[in-house]
């Protein structure tokens, strides 16, 4: 089953919020990216590690994983450690609990031709936990109004709901690298209605072609990003303020401007990105050209260099202390922690400006003297 459902689980926070997206995606190559390659060599290492730690016999994929490291061993070690848990837990209140790995999960029921993979299910007596691994550490993913979880749940209560006597569902992300483990527990017949009243009507759109286009956080890893017409349109709007300085706009005007600029230069950047491909590959823009970039100096042969450095009396090479990120993967975490966690410090982080639904807590701005920040910070 290599080929991807059209209204597929992972991209169902994109669909179930802009339905022509799903179609309109369609004419766009899949191309995948480094991240999804690492994301697959760390499933595969969590499938291996579960099956082992649950005494079933699995072949150790270690020497064909491309991106193995010691960080994706420890992440892979948690992860099956998690599950474990979880299953221990449930044999409190059920003897043989089931515990399912890499399942298929079909919710066709709902969404046409719409199927997935649940990384782990669990199933015991009045109760179906549904587990998911995300390797990813730019985009902290949250368990609760999780579109992608909420499918997979109802293609496990397609198959279990009528064996087990199911009462409320637990959905959990699982993601180390980023210290999270979200999870969210709903009650069965929730779900079911949010499935008949929101999911089944939304996705007959999708499957369509049909419904309103919408820009939202969504767009981050739509193909059509690009030369969307509708986020184009979005975030030209812009323009009505003709780039005044914050005292000449009113307040509404300025929040108005900070809820969507984020949003602004990604689609910028993706603008831009998008006319440097297409010229590359020999489209011409009118009034814009090719040209050769800066670019630095560097040796031929870092080898030959030290050596002829080394035999003309001098020292080659730099010495300093790894960076902590380096070094944290250089040891492993658990390692890093015991011999220098009394060693790191985290400084107070720059103030910054952020929506109120965002889960920091809010700074006294007594705290801080703008002018003696700045000297103490220099290079921001």
């Amino acid at each position: 089953m290599g080929k991807h459902a059209l209204l597929s689980a992972s991209s169902s926070h994109r669909w179930l919020n802009c339905p022509p997206s799903a179609r309109l995606c369609e004419q766009y190559e899949d191309k995948g990216s480094s991240y999804a390659a690492e994301g697959t060599d760390a499933h595969t290492l969590g499938e291996y590690k579960l099956k082992t730690a649950l005494g079933i016999r699995a072949k150790n994929p270690t020497a064909s994983l491309t991106y193995y490291s010691e960080e994706m061993e420890e992440c892979a070690a948690g992860y099956a450690y998690y599950i474990m848990e979880l299953v221990e837990t449930a044999k409190q209140t059920c003897n043989d609990p089931v515990v399912l790995i890499e399942q298929r999960l079909d919710f066709s029921k709902y969404v046409e031709g719409g199927f997935g993979t649940g990384d782990c299910v669990v199933i015991a007596d009045g109760m179906l936990h549904i587990v998911d691994y995300k390797h990813g550490q730019g985009v902290l993913v949250e368990a609760a109004e999780n579109f992608q979880m909420m499918l997979y749940t109802l293609g496990a209560l397609e198959l279990f709901d009528g064996i087990y006597d199911i009462d409320t569902v637990s959905m959990t992300v699982y993601q180390p690298r980023r210290d999270n483990i979200s999870t969210h527990t709903v009650f069965k017949e929730s779900l079911y209605q949010w499935a008949e009243k929101v999911l089944k009507p939304t996705a007959k759109l999708a499957y369509a072609g049909e419904g309103e286009f919408r820009c939202g956080d969504w767009c981050q890893f739509c193909k059509a990003k690009h030369d969307c017409r509708k986020r184009a349109e979005q975030n030209i709007e812009l323009a009505k303020y003709e780039f005044k300085l914050p005292p000449l706009l009113e307040d509404d005007e300025v929040e108005s401007i900070l809820g969507r600029i984020d949003e602004l230069v990604s689609w910028a950047s993706d603008i831009k990105n998008y006319a440097l491909q297409a010229a590359l590959s020999g489209k011409h823009w009118s009034g814009w050209k090719l040209v050769e970039g800066r670019s630095n100096r560097k040796y031929t042969n870092d080898e030959a260099v030290a050596d002829t450095v080394s035999a003309a009396g001098y020292d080659p090479y730099e010495h300093k202390v790894m960076g902590i990120t380096a070094m944290e993967k250089a040891l492993g975490k658990s390692k890093f922690a015991e011999l220098l966690g009394g060693l790191v410090e985290k400084p107070q982080g720059k103030p910054t400006l952020v929506p109120e639904s965002d889960k920091r807590a809010a700074i006294h701005t007594a705290k801080y003297d703008f002018n003696d920040y700045e000297e103490e910070n220099p290079n921001g």
